[in-house]
C-alpha cells in the first residue's frame, strides 16, 4: 500500500508535465502578437488630437499623416523595453519608409523631452497622452506597443512587446514593401 501513495502522485506529475510539454510545442511562436490579436486589425485607426511633447502650443493629429504609412509607437521613459527598442527606431526613420508618430503614454513631457535629447529623435511628431486616453482607444496593455497604419488610415498590423530589427523586417516592413 505503501508504494501506491509514491507512485501515484508521481505518474499523476509526470501526465501533468507531458500535456504541458505538448501544449508548450503546439503553441504559436515568434512573440505576444499572436497569442493576443488584436481586435482593431483592419479597422480605422482611432483619430486623435494631443499636445505634442516636443512644442505644446503645436498639436499632434494622426490625421496629418493620411496618405502615408504610419508606425504609431506607444512609449515611455519609464519603459525599460522602450529603451531597448530606440535604436531600433531611429535605424527605421533613417530608411523613410514610414512616418514615425510617438505616443507617450502615461509620462512626464519634461522626461520626455530629455529621453529624445539624449538618446535622438526617431519621431516626425511625438504626442502627449499623461492619462492613457488615447492609448485605451488603441487598446494598449502597456508600452511598448506599435501598430502598422496604412495609407487609408487602417491598422493593419499590432506588435506588443520591444520592436526589433527581425520584428520590423518580418512584422512591419515587409507589409509596405508588399503594398508598393
Amino acid at each position: 500500500m505503501r508504494v501506491n501513495r509514491f507512485w501515484l502522485p508521481l505518474v499523476g506529475f509526470l501526465v501533468l508535465a507531458g500535456v504541458f510539454f505538448v501544449a508548450l510545442k503546439r503553441a504559436p511562436t515568434g512573440g505576444g502578437e499572436r497569442l493576443v490579436q488584436s481586435v482593431l486589425i483592419g479597422k480605422p485607426a482611432s483619430a486623435f488630437t494631443l499636445p505634442s511633447v516636443l512644442d505644446p502650443a503645436m498639436p499632434v493629429s494622426l490625421a496629418d499623416f493620411k496618405g502615408r504609412w504610419v508606425l504609431l509607437n506607444v512609449w515611455a521613459t519609464w519603459c525599460v523595453e522602450c529603451r531597448a527598442e530606440h535604436q531600433v527606431l531611429l535605424d527605421v526613420q533613417r530608411e523613410g519608409k514610414v512616418a514615425i508618430v510617438g505616443l507617450d503614454y502615461k509620462d512626464e513631457d519634461p522626461a520626455a523631452n530629455e529621453w529624445l535629447q539624449r538618446l535622438g529623435n526617431p519621431y516626425d511628431a511625438v504626442a502627449s497622452d499623461p492619462e492613457g486616453r488615447v492609448a485605451l482607444d488603441y487598446g494598449v496593455y502597456g508600452a511598448p506597443e506599435n501598430f502598422l497604419i496604412d495609407p487609408n488610415g487602417v491598422i493593419v498590423h499590432k506588435h506588443i512587446g520591444a520592436l526589433t530589427s527581425e520584428v520590423w523586417r518580418r512584422d512591419f516592413q515587409s507589409r509596405v514593401d508588399g503594398a508598393s
